[in-house]
């Protein structure tokens, strides 16, 4: 082979072998980044309730469904008068359900017409949780025995700082177990690849049924006690 055709071949693989070169590093960062490890985890703090839910009923039997829808209005304006002296908006009363029907008297296999029934359901979200048992005082002041506490619940209702804490354990948390996982396999964690959560923050809501009071003068206290602010995430590291 002449000299002049050595150096054209030599030509022509200098670029493949460069091309080489590039290309060999990036297949062993591509084989490399395919290792992972994926953990899950949850965050979970303790949260006292900012806000209280209350459900209320009024409820009355009349001779008639127009007495007993007339009844059940007027009891019903004595209850929201009621709430709204107590400082409750109201944005914050509505009404979930408003119904009248016949009640019957069932005796040996026959039935009587006892009346009618007229009802009108309330739900109340009282913002300054530590006046609540005030405020359920008030509605049973205002309607008396027409009036029925269907249920007092404690809830949150800013839990924007509960889900920041909770997201922050629950990182703490996925850090840890995937450290964890990584020692155990000789290995160290890299850069995250992706994190996820699953689901929206939740916060636990326990419902609390109003009691009948010991003494006539005795006022109502509502416990508010603490409730749980969840986040549940799903991290992979790349190894």
């Amino acid at each position: 082979m002449t000299t002049s055709l050595i150096k054209k071949s030599l030509l022509l693989l200098a670029p493949l072998a460069l091309v080489a070169s590039v290309v060999s590093p990036v297949s062993a960062n591509a084989a490399t980044s395919t290792r992972y490890i994926t953990v899950s985890a949850e965050g979970t703090v303790k949260v006292a309730p900012d806000a209280v839910r209350l459900t209320a009923s009024v409820s009355v039997v009349a001779p008639t469904n127009k007495e007993a829808l007339a009844l059940t209005s007027t009891n019903s304006a004595a209850v929201r008068k009621a709430l709204l002296a107590a400082g409750i908006a109201a944005k914050d009363i509505a009404t979930q359900n408003i119904s009248a029907y016949p009640e019957y008297k069932y005796d040996n296999g026959g039935s009587t017409l006892t009346g009618y029934r007229g009802t009108q359901v309330f739900s109340v979200v009282i913002r300054a949780a530590a006046s609540a048992g005030s405020v359920v005082d008030s509605v049973v002041a205002a309607a008396g025995d027409a009036v029925q506490i269907n249920a007092v619940s404690p809830f949150v209702l800013d839990a924007a700082k509960a889900t920041e804490s909770a997201r922050a354990v629950a990182v703490k948390n996925a850090k840890a177990k995937a450290t964890s996982y990584a020692k155990l396999m000789g290995v160290k964690l890299g850069k995250v690849n992706y994190l996820v959560e699953n689901g929206s923050p939740a916060i636990s809501v326990p419902v609390y049924t109003a009691m009948a009071k010991a003494e006539a003068d005795a006022a109502t206290v509502v416990d508010l006690g603490q409730q749980d602010g969840t986040v549940s995430i799903t991290v992979q590291w790349a190894l």
